[in-house]
């Protein structure tokens, strides 16, 4: 489907292809139009996650914008019912965005009518997408940590970034490793077996929470195994684990990029945690990840206390919906935002969240109770 649009005076043509069918030159275009801006560097904006998802997600598309006959832009976005359209991966991307070389813009009304869309819906979007600015209700942060090989080994290193926390979490990795077995990482790991493990925790963290339980979801299964084997260039599945002795004792998994490392993941043995692991976690991998390459982990959009004590700045990234004067568009709308209206009032207030919490866990507690598992 062809549309031409006119801003900045230039003509853009926009075509719309399924992730999978992109060819070499077009991946290749994508990929140098993440590494020309830092903002887009991100592994959720990569074309290896977008054809993921499109593994299992029939509605998943790639808008790619020409200036010249030449590719400049690239959208990946979910096509639904009646025209309604959500960023590829909504509710697992911590990162959205039309990744574009500098200079490039667009009409977001031509864009979407191009893609065949009423409504195109976001909620990790990065925050220089000044197009779709009129359409965000909302910003909020998003942690991340800055990284940078340190000369030493890890003590040195944790001593170095985290001065308040090193003593304590050292303390307790010295008696993990007196009481379970000697403490080893691997920043790397690829058992698959791990990564099944990792899901099994994680499961039992959403249960005991009372959240839903995304792994109880066959396509997010399959589109982590699917990423957990991509091993390309601009594009990694990662999974990193804390062992004592031959013991797993957390795991996280999670995409990167040549320059960025998304946490994404992150879950632990429920019986050591009296031993803090995922905080180790999430230390161990941010300094392996700086000895690879990596520059920036970005913690994703959510008000955790880890994050605060991790973080070295925020990101802003905003939630919102694109939509052209149509029904379908103004119907979704009224749907959705009161829902995430309710859901960031919630989350934005300690006053609130801290009771919504504690519900929560309750209702956990009584469904693994009834279930007889965690």
């Amino acid at each position: 489907m062809r549309s031409i649009s006119r801003a900045s005076r230039s003509v853009v043509e926009i075509t719309n292809h399924r992730p999978g069918e992109l060819t070499p030159e077009l991946r290749a275009a994508w990929h140098r139009a993440m590494d020309e801006s830092p903002e887009y560097a991100n592994p959720f904006l990569a074309p290896e996650f977008a054809a993921g998802v499109g593994l299992f997600r029939g509605g998943a598309r790639v808008a790619v914008l020409r200036e010249g006959g030449e590719p400049a832009g690239f959208l990946p976005y979910e096509r639904g019912p009646l025209g309604t359209g959500r960023a590829i991966g909504l509710g697992l991307s911590d990162c959205q965005a039309l990744v574009h070389r500098p200079g490039v813009t667009w009409d977001p009304d031509a864009l979407l009518r191009a893609c065949g869309l009423s409504i195109f819906e976001f909620d990790h979007l990065v925050q220089e997408q000044r197009p779709f600015a009129p359409h965000v209700t909302g910003t909020f942060a998003s942690p991340v940590i800055d990284v940078k090989p340190g000369d030493g080994g890890y003590p040195e290193w944790l001593r170095a970034t985290y001065p308040g926390l090193a003593k304590t979490t050292l303390k307790k990795e010295r008696r993990l490793g007196r009481d379970i077995g000697e403490v080893r990482f691997a920043f790397d790991e690829r058992d698959p077996e791990i990564l099944r493990t990792l899901m099994r925790w994680k499961s039992a963290q959403y249960r005991r929470t009372g959240r839903m339980d995304r792994f109880s979801r066959p396509w997010i299964v399959g589109l982590v195994d699917h990423l957990f084997r991509v091993r390309e260039e601009h594009f990694t599945g990662v999974l990193s684990v804390l062992y004592a002795g031959d013991r797993p004792v957390a795991a996280h998994f999670g995409p990167r990029s040549s320059t960025v490392l998304a946490a994404w993941f992150t879950a632990y043995d429920p019986e050591l945690h009296y031993y803090s692991p995922g905080l180790m976690m999430h230390l161990r991998t941010a300094e392996a990840a700086a000895r690879a390459g990596v520059t920036l982990v970005d913690l994703g959009r959510g008000d955790k206390e880890y994050k605060e004590w991790l973080k070295t700045r925020d990101l802003r990234v905003g939630e919102g919906f694109a939509a052209r004067a149509h029904p379908v568009a103004m119907a979704q709308r009224l749907w959705r935002r009161p829902v995430r209206g309710l859901r960031n009032t919630v989350l934005a207030h300690p006053g609130l969240r801290d009771p919504a919490d504690r519900f929560l866990r309750t209702v956990g507690r009584l469904r693994t109770r009834r279930n007889g598992s965690y």
